[in-house]
């Protein structure tokens, strides 16, 4: 393996929700990242299960792994278990959003 877990999360932090100027990694939608014989398996979810943006998004999370050098491939399971909520976004999602504690 020529790449480490940190470069595939700084590759999702290159894809945005095109509804939401945010990062999918800071969003919390990227629920675990795991690598096996140069191979990448993502699970994530979405904000929503009725969000029109789903393929797109689960499209550009795989071209943004599979771009990583030493990536062979990357698979992206859409998971709905645990369902997304606010408190998986980081302190910068919700800094950004202006969301606080008091505001959710």
């Amino acid at each position: 393996m020529k790449y480490s877990k940190d470069e595939i999360i700084n590759a999702m932090k290159t894809v945005f929700d095109p509804e939401i100027p945010v990062n999918v990694w800071d969003l919390g939608l990227i629920y675990n990242i795991d690598i096996k014989d140069g191979k990448v398996e993502i699970k994530m979810t979405l904000t929503s299960p009725t969000c029109p943006m789903a393929e797109e998004i689960m499209l550009m999370v795989k071209q943004a792994t599979e771009q990583v050098a030493g990536v062979g491939a990357a698979s992206i399971e859409l998971v709905w278990d645990p369902p997304w909520s606010l408190d998986k976004m980081s302190p910068t999602a919700r800094l950004e959003l202006d969301l606080t504690e008091e505001g959710w």
